[in-house]
């Protein structure tokens, strides 16, 4: 029997198994590699402890984990985040969870940036009309590597304003953001989704 026929006969048996971090999952000659695993000198390995999943439309093999890891920040991922600081150019966004992740904590503990050039499909004049500190905001990531983020889509973009003034939570005034308690407005970039707890 051949190294490669003993392998595929192994994955055989991986694909109803569980497997381990190293474990062989295939050869790149039949998959692609997937989700939970690595690519090492034309062989497939498992990446994390869990279950092998073969998709054959794809031809793509994966390791779903099975145990309770943190999940990663991906590139497209929805993440929510309070704002830190707003600089000239860039908004810096301390992330707290990941949309559709539950409420798990995940491996990032670096703060995230909005660029001028990513927070709507317009000109920006200035980031402060934009954004302010402890404003909750929902943005996309554009990359994981930088924790760059884009807020231009429409549901993307500030959830909830607190009053420069005097701290109380904004309320949704047309394109504008009211405080109901002094009465102030203040301009943000608003998600469609200001105020309605979904995320």
């Amino acid at each position: 029997m051949t190294l490669e026929s003993e392998e595929s006969e192994e994955l055989e048996d991986y694909e109803s198994n569980f497997v381990m971090p190293g474990d062989f999952v295939g050869t790149t000659e039949e998959y692609i590699p997937g989700e939970g695993t690595y690519m090492y000198h034309g062989n497939i390995y498992s990446l994390v402890a869990g279950d092998v999943v073969v998709d054959d439309n794809s031809r793509s093999v994966s390791v779903i984990p099975n145990t309770k890891t943190p999940p990663s920040i991906k590139e497209g991922d929805i993440v929510i985040g309070g704002i830190t600081d707003v600089r000239d150019s860039v908004a810096i966004v301390g992330l707290e969870a990941i949309k559709d992740k539950g409420e798990r904590e995940f491996q990032e503990s670096r703060p995230a940036a909005i660029h001028v050039s990513n927070v709507k499909d317009a000109y920006v004049k200035k980031l402060s009309d934009e954004f302010a500190p402890f404003d909750i905001v929902k943005g996309k990531i554009k990359s994981a590597k930088n924790l760059s983020l884009s807020t231009s889509e429409d549901s993307l973009g500030v959830m909830k304003a607190y009053c420069t003034n005097c701290r109380s939570a904004m309320e949704k005034d047309n394109n504008k953001l009211k405080c109901p308690n002094c009465g102030k407005t203040e301009k943000r970039k608003i998600s469609s989704d200001y105020g309605t707890g979904i995320i």
